[in-house]
Order: C-alpha cells, then sequence, then structure tokens
C-alpha cells in the first residue's frame, strides 16, 4: 500500500502546475459524479499540504459556486427546485447570515448547491455572491484540509460534541429579528 502512495505523489510532484490545476477542475466536475466535499478538501490536505491544499480548494469552491450561480438564473426551475427544498428544511421566509451558511457548510450532509441558493438570495449581485462565497468556503476548507486526516478517528462522542458546537455556532450567528403581527402591534385593552 506504501509504494501507491510513494507513487502518487512522485506523480503529484513531477507534474508541476497540472497537479494543482487539475486538483481545482476536479473541485469543479465532483458535483457530477457525487463526491462530497468533505473527502476532496481532504485529499488536498493530504496531496499538496495544508497550505497549498486549502488555497487550491478555496479556488476550486469558489468557481463552483460562480458557475452555480450562472447555472442557476439559466435554469429557473431548477433554482426553484432548490427553493422550495430549502423551505422544507429552513422553513418559509428563512434568509441565512453568511456566517450560518459558511457553519452549515462545514455539516458534511447539508446540500452544497441548496447553500449556494441560499447565499444568492442573501447576496443577488454577482460579485458580492462571488465574495461572500469565499467567506463562506473559507472554513470548509481550511477545517477540512487541515484537520481532515484525524476526523476519521474521533469517537462518536467527540462527533456528538462537534455537531453540537456547530449547532450553537448555527444558532448564534442568526439573523435576529422579530416579527410582531398586526393585531399585537396595535392591541387595543378591553
Amino acid at each position: 500500500m506504501d509504494e501507491k502512495y510513494t507513487f502518487v505523489f512522485a506523480v503529484i510532484e513531477s507534474s508541476g502546475w497540472l497537479a494543482p490545476v487539475a486538483f481545482i477542475l476536479f473541485h469543479i466536475l465532483r458535483q457530477f459524479i457525487f463526491i462530497p466535499v468533505v473527502l476532496v478538501c481532504i485529499v488536498g490536505g493530504i496531496l499538496f499540504g495544508s497550505v497549498f491544499g486549502t488555497i487550491y480548494s478555496l479556488v476550486g469552491l469558489t468557481l463552483l459556486s460562480a458557475g452555480s450561480y450562472f447555472i442557476l438564473k439559466m435554469f429557473p426551475a431548477l433554482n426553484q427546485k432548490l427553493l422550495n427544498l430549502k423551505q422544507k428544511w429552513f422553513g418559509y421566509g428563512a434568509k441565512l447570515t453568511v456566517g450560518q451558511i459558511a457553519v452549515l457548510r462545514l455539516v458534511p450532509f447539508v446540500h452544497y448547491q441548496l447553500l449556494n441558493v441560499c447565499l444568492m438570495e442573501r447576496k443577488p449581485a454577482l460579485g458580492e455572491y462571488v465574495k461572500s462565497s469565499f467567506l463562506a468556503n473559507l472554513p470548509l476548507a481550511f477545517f477540512y484540509t487541515v484537520f481532515g486526516e484525524f476526523i476519521s478517528e474521533f469517537t462518536p462522542g467527540i462527533i456528538i460534541l462537534i455537531m453540537m458546537g456547530l449547532f450553537i455556532l448555527f444558532y448564534t450567528l442568526r439573523e435576529k429579528v422579530r416579527v410582531i403581527k398586526w393585531q399585537e402591534f396595535f392591541h387595543q385593552p378591553s
């Protein structure tokens, strides 16, 4: 098994600039072959190290999000399906903040394109969307590239603690809005 890893590392080292370009393109194409983002970021950390793996993952994920922006604008039916899914998961009228989206991207089973739609609702202009997408992808790329190797060794208790921590972050980063009904606002004492 070690000979296979040695061979893979030797091929990557000898390929020069083609390996990072192939890795970035793989980030864009991975959604069509149903490979999770988390797995690709972990592989980036193993192959390129923490710093370059994070940079290449960020570039790939940001390009993927920009491509999703154009695809969702070109196919409004697909956008509407994702909006319906958003309403089922988060409720009607829920607008997630960029911080909440960043935290949800850390949860492996949350649909990546669904979060892109949530981000498009928050930041409809392309420039703002790409900037927010970069910021929302930063924790995902960093966390799974640097710590990805060790996540598989965590005990179930540690995983539950991490999920609870993510839930607390998600709750505290929400947009704090209070809706007052018409009757409550204009309540007349009897």
